[in-house]
């Protein structure tokens, strides 16, 4: 049972309370730890509720990169006009995420910390390239947002005793582009049943750079390199979006679900979304 409910406000007293009280937890949205409080998957006895840290709400851009604090929540990631302009793979996936309430308290950081591999924001961040900066008492440590994940549901963020404090996005520049696509039953408030995003750049007509992430078709979002690297260096066409996506759709790993649909089903689909998703980001250039 919850004993204790604690606002810390700076980020140096939130780690002091979380290694003073046994048994703490972070807290920012809620929007899946209540849950998981409710349902008894987690017990703990004090949380600790970042939402009151100022520079855990900034969206800030750098020179050569965009900042995003953990406590940026789903609606202000859809809505800065930064993020939009950017980064429109995260404001896309940002916009998806659930119902308007969540939207306006569930967190980005929430959304990867919770690891479950189609959570939204969280597949948009791995194509964009994303580094989570986390927090704890020996210091500060950066790691890819594709290596936060040990399992599904299993984060390797450990909300007891270390704080993801922001996610940091490598700007690439002139001729890049993103987005994200979704297929799902209905538009709000259900599971989609594939979730796709790409960045790309494009110079002089050819692809430069390009990530591409897929999920679920894994039991974390999928970044599929091979599907990428047939794009590198080749003049930009429809053979070779056709190409990449076949790629991904063969190499994704898809479960037959009541839910979701069948493995084959999903697997062609994963084909078509790659496509759409890659289609979409060239023509915003």
């Amino acid at each position: 049972m919850v004993s204790a409910y604690l606002f810390p406000h700076s980020v140096s007293e939130c780690l002091e309370m979380l290694n003073t009280y046994e048994g703490a937890r972070i807290i920012a949205g809620g929007t899946d730890l209540i849950i998981d409080i409710k349902k008894k998957r987690l017990q703990p006895r004090v949380l600790v509720d970042i939402t009151r840290i100022p520079e855990l709400n900034l969206i800030q851009e750098k020179e050569d990169t965009i900042s995003l604090g953990a406590g940026v929540t789903h609606r202000e990631a859809a809505t800065s006009p930064l993020i939009r302009e950017k980064l429109p793979a995260l404001a896309q996936a940002a916009s998806s995420v659930g119902s308007p309430q969540i939207r306006n308290v569930g967190t980005l950081a929430g959304n990867v910390v919770n690891a479950q591999p189609a959570a939204d924001t969280a597949v948009a961040l791995v194509a964009l390239g994303a580094e989570a900066e986390i927090w704890g008492s020996q210091g500060k440590r950066r790691v890819a947002v594709e290596d936060l994940y040990e399992g599904v549901g299993r984060s390797k963020v450990d909300s007891t005793r270390e704080l993801l404090g922001r996610f940091l996005v490598p700007k690439w520049g002139e001729g890049e582009a993103s987005a994200f696509v979704r297929l799902s039953p209905r538009r709000a408030l259900s599971l989609p049943i594939l979730n796709v995003a790409v960045r790309v750049q494009i110079k002089d007509g050819r692809w430069e750079r390009a990530r591409i992430c897929v999920a679920p078709v894994a039991p974390q979002p999928f970044l599929c390199q091979e599907a990428a690297e047939a794009l590198i260096g080749a003049k930009v066409s429809q053979e070779k979006i056709q190409e990449a996506a076949k790629i991904a759709a063969e190499l994704a790993q898809p479960r037959d679900s009541l839910l979701r649909g069948s493995r084959a089903y999903r697997k062609e689909m994963v084909r078509v979304l790659v496509r759409r998703a890659l289609e979409t980001a060239i023509q915003a250039l």
